[in-house]
């Protein structure tokens, strides 16, 4: 645990709201300064693209990527020259040869993407940021200021705006940080980023007993949207429902992160009194899917090129379900060249849009559904965040509730699991769940489901109802 960490973990909570909101103010100046505005205006600009403009645009950004990452990025340099691909070639690429590139698969993306998947050079002010870690070792995005700046453009664009909503708005945020540093604690299970009129709830805490703080949280702030975890806003709204509580009406719900069922829309839907807008892309960024004002999941064509392929590696056609391979188009200090980055989606069938733009459009993305791990006060969860970050023995993990108390640890190491960190997982599970007793599996593989992937957190244990 860092200094200063400790030194959040001691404050009271008037000045954890100072913390949160000085860094709320230093994440606001590094997304929205900049070209932000410049970005943003682009991103509108081309929602009025026609189809041969698509092709144009992503043509020439494809392009500069490739040549780019030939000159200047070790890795592609190796792997494009050993599949005969030359400086000449790249530059005159045409769209649908890049099927014919190699793929990036994610243990190479953690093995060398603070290496060699990195540009010689690179932009001042770059920062990593890591993927959950909630099935292993985590992915390391290098994020450049230009890089944040797009990325946050495009959200404002084709998130926020499509929903109806805006960055100056209030809004309420359930997300992985751990804002409310121990399991066990006293309320308010949330903390007040000022400078973004941002309520950040806690996704550690939910329960049928919190849940009234919660809420009173929602409107002490005024939130006129949310945004976060889909899992933990459905589990908040449930148990607003069953204990018939009243929620605020909202502008909108904005999820992500999970796979947003039917019935977990239907109930936020209903709690919140508006519509529900699901979105897609991950902290590596190589991507975005989102839902327009009609209710239709979108890509975007100007964020990278999303490949939906089948097992054999060619393209799925319209009402197909196959892999999503990502190329994208921000990151030039760290390229993603046709990624795998793991998740599965189906192309509609009817690729015209409601809204007029000329998107591809999604008909389902299926991502992750993990089980909700339910704590012997009652707290439903579903993210473990960072549970095996920082574990280079750690290749993939699992963590599977048998009871209240007994949880199973399931793992593959790479050679042995040393008992340091078997004591640093013990340690992060107790700082969420309280005392529980853990027994490690070691195995040489998590077993998979139909989809070739397994989740992340199974639980044994039946959910009672509030």
């Amino acid at each position: 645990m860092s200094l200063l960490t400790n030194i959040y973990s001691a404050s009271p909570v008037a000045l954890q709201n100072t913390w949160v909101s000085a860094y709320g103010l230093y994440w606001r100046q590094r997304r929205y300064g900049g070209i932000f505005k410049s970005e943003l205006k682009g991103f509108k600009d081309r929602e009025a693209f026609s189809a041969s403009q698509w092709e144009e645009y992503q043509t020439q950004q494809l392009r500069k990527l490739l040549v780019h990452g030939f000159e200047n990025v070790p890795y592609y340099r190796y792997i494009f020259e050993k599949a005969g691909w030359t400086l000449s070639d790249l530059q005159k690429i045409e769209l649908p040869q890049l099927s014919q590139l190699p793929l990036l698969e994610k243990n190479t993306l953690r093995e060398k993407g603070t290496s060699e998947l990195l540009a010689r050079k690179r932009e001042k002010g770059g920062a990593f940021y890591s993927s959950s870690g909630s099935t292993g070792t985590p992915t390391q995005i290098l994020y450049s200021l230009s890089m944040h700046q797009k990325l946050s453009a495009a959200y404002e664009a084709r998130v926020r705006n499509w929903a109806g909503v805006n960055r100056f708005q209030a809004r309420g945020m359930i997300g992985g940080r751990r804002v409310i540093p121990e399991g066990i604690a006293n309320p308010p299970y949330y903390r007040f980023n000022r400078a973004e009129k941002q309520l950040y709830l806690s996704a550690y805490h939910i329960s049928a007993q919190t849940t009234p703080d919660y809420l009173e949280g929602i409107n002490r702030y005024g939130c006129e949207y949310l945004v976060g975890y889909a899992m933990s806003h459905f589990i908040l709204a449930r148990f607003m429902d069953e204990l018939g509580l009243e929620a605020p009406k909202m502008n909108a719900v904005l999820t992500s992160s999970e796979k947003l069922t039917a019935e977990m829309r239907k109930t936020i839907s209903r709690v919140y009194q508006c519509k529900v807008f699901d979105a897609w892309s991950g902290v590596e960024n190589c991507g975005l899917i989102s839902e327009s004002e009609y209710g239709q999941l979108l890509v975007s064509p100007d964020v990278g090129i999303v490949e939906v392929v089948k097992e054999d590696g060619m393209p799925c056609k319209p009402g197909e379900t196959g892999e999503i391979v990502c190329t994208g188009f921000l990151n030039y200090d760290q390229p993603l060249i046709r990624y795998r980055i793991g998740d599965m989606a189906r192309l509609a069938v009817d690729q015209h849009t409601r809204c007029g733009r000329v998107f591809p459009v999604i008909e389902e993305i299926t991502g992750r559904l993990e089980d909700t791990v339910i704590g012997k006060d009652g707290r439903e969860m579903v993210r473990f965040h960072g549970i095996f970050v920082g574990l280079p023995h750690v290749v993939e993990g699992q963590i599977v509730q048998n009871t209240l108390d007994d949880f199973t640890i399931n793992i593959v190491a790479m050679g042995n699991l040393s008992n340091h960190e078997k004591e640093v997982i013990e340690q992060r599970m107790k700082s969420q769940l309280g005392e529980i007793h853990i027994n490690f599996n070691l195995l040489n593989e998590i077993p998979r489901g139909a989809n070739g992937k397994f989740k992340a957190v199974v639980s044994e244990v039946e959910r009672i109802k509030a």
